[in-house]
C-alpha cells in the first residue's frame, strides 16, 4: 500500500490534506503547499484500525461486566430472595431467549426473510442428524448451567469466579484428546500455576457475613467442579462441529438452542416437575431473577462474538477483571472477609490466565487490512 503519494489534493483527487498533528505523526510527507498529506486509502486504514481497537475494547469491557455481573446477580437472587424459583426453569428460558435472538442476527445476516426460511428448512427442519448432533453440546450446556446455580447457591461469587477458571485446564485436556492439539510448556506451567491458585482459594475460603442462609461449601465445590467439565467438553465439541463444515455459526447456535429447550424442558419435568406443576412455571420470579436470565442470554451470545473478534490476551484481561469486580462486590453486597490464601490464589490465577493466553510465537509483521474487509467485519457484528 502506498502511503506516501507523491502530490497533493491539487493534482491528486485520491490526495486529502489534513492539519492534525496526529495525522502529521502518521504520514510525514509533505507537498508544495506545506501540508501533510495521507492518501485516501491510508486514511481508510487509519480509521479501520482505530475503530477495530475501540470495538475490542468495547468486547472487553462488555465481555467483563456481564461475566461479573452476572455471577453476582445470581448470588443474589439464590441467597436474599425469601422465595426461590426453580433454576431449572431460568435455564430453560436462557435457551428460549437466546434461540430468538440468534434468528434475529441470522435474519440480519441473510438480508431477507426468504432467505431466512430457506436456511432455516435447510439447515434446521432438513437436517435431523444435525439436530440430534447438536444435542450433546445442549445436554452438557444444560448440566453446566444448573450446575452454576446450585454452586451459586453454596458459594460466594467471587470463590466462585476464581474457582470457575479451572474450566481452562479442562478445555485445555478436551482439545489436547479431541483436537489433537499440543500445548505449549509456558501453557502448561500456567495450567499447574491456575491449579495451585484456585486450591489456596478452597484451602481457607473467604465467608460471606451478610448470607444468612444454610450453605454447604462441599456442594458448591463438587457442583463447579462438574460445571467446569462441562464446559471443556461441550465447548471443544462444538468448536470440532463448527470446524467440520462451512455451515453459518448462528444456524449452529439455532441447531443447539432448539435440542437445549427440549433437553431443558425434560429437565424440569425430571427435577421439578411436581412443584412445578403445583405452583406454577415461574414461581419465585422477581426483576432480578430476569435480569439474571438476560445476562446468561446475551452472555451466551456475546462470547461466539467476542471469541471471533478478540484475543486470548484480551480474554484473560477479562477474566481477570471479572475476578477483581465480583471480588469488590461480594465485599460490598454480601460482606465478604477476604483471607490471605483467598487474594494471593487469587493472584495466581490472575496471572495463569495471563500466560495462558499468551501467543506462542512473536508477531514480527502485521498485516495491512484492506477497509473493505473491515467494514463488512463491522456490518456483520
Amino acid at each position: 500500500m502506498d502511503l506516501q503519494p507523491p502530490c497533493c489534493a491539487i493534482c491528486n483527487p485520491e490526495s486529502y490534506h489534513f492539519n492534525s498533528r496526529l495525522f502529521f505523526k502518521v504520514h510525514k510527507t509533505k507537498c508544495s503547499c506545506q501540508v501533510p498529506l495521507l492518501s485516501y486509502r491510508a486514511m481508510l486504514l487509519f480509521f479501520s484500525e482505530n475503530v477495530s481497537l475501540l470495538f475490542k475494547l468495547y468486547c472487553l469491557t462488555v465481555m467483563t461486566l456481564v461475566a461479573a455481573t452476572y455471577t453476582v446477580a445470581l448470588r443474589y437472587t439464590r441467597t436474599t430472595e425469601t422465595v426461590l424459583y426453580f433454576s431449572t426453569t431460568a435455564v430453560c428460558i436462557a435457551e428460549v431467549i437466546k434461540l430468538f435472538l440468534s434468528l434475529g442476527i441470522l435474519a440480519k445476516e441473510t438480508g431477507s426473510g426468504g432467505r431466512l426460511l430457506t436456511s432455516l428448512k435447510e439447515n434446521v427442519l432438513g437436517s435431523p442428524k444435525e439436530l440430534l448432533k447438536l444435542s450433546v453440546p445442549s445436554l452438557v450446556y444444560a448440566i453446566q448451567n444448573n450446575m452454576a446455580f446450585l454452586a451459586l447457591s453454596n458459594l460466594d461469587a467471587a470463590v466462585y469466579q476464581v474457582t470457575y477458571q479451572l474450566k481452562i485446564p479442562c478445555t485445555a485436556l478436551c482439545t489436547v484428546l479431541m483436537l489433537n492439539r499440543a500445548l505449549s510448556k509456558l501453557q502448561w506451567f500456567s495450567v499447574f500455576m491456575l491449579c495451585g491458585g484456585v486450591t489456596l482459594v478452597q484451602w481457607k475460603p473467604a465467608q460471606a457475613t451478610k448470607v444468612q442462609m444454610e450453605q454447604n461449601p462441599l456442594v458448591g465445590f463438587g457442583a463447579i467442579a462438574i460445571a467446569v467439565l462441562c464446559s471443556g467438553f461441550a465447548g471443544v465439541y462444538f468448536e470440532k462441529v463448527l470446524k467440520s463444515s462451512d455451515t453459518s455459526l448462528w444456524v449452529r447456535n439455532i441447531q443447539m438452542y432448539l435440542s437445549g429447550i427440549v433437553v431443558t424442558l425434560v429437565g424440569v419435568y425430571m427435577s421439578d416437575g411436581a412443584q412445578v406443576m403445583e405452583k406454577g412455571f415461574f414461581y419465585g420470579y422477581t426483576h432480578y431473577v430476569w435480569f439474571v436470565i438476560l445476562l446468561s442470554s446475551v452472555g451466551g451470545l456475546y462470547t461466539s462474538v467476542v471469541v471471533k473478534y478478540t484475543d486470548n490476551i484480551m480474554k484473560g484481561f477479562s477474566a481477570a477483571a471479572a475476578i477483581v469486580l465480583s471480588t469488590v462486590a461480594s465485599v460490598v453486597l454480601f460482606g465478604l472477609q477476604i483471607t490471605i490464601t483467598f487474594s494471593l490464589g487469587a493472584l495466581l490465577v490472575c496471572i495463569s490466565i495471563y500466560l495462558y493466553g499468551l501467543p506462542r510465537e512473536n508477531t514480527t509483521k502485521l498485516q495491512p487490512v484492506e477497509p473493505k474487509a473491515s467494514k463488512a467485519n463491522l456490518i456483520h457484528v
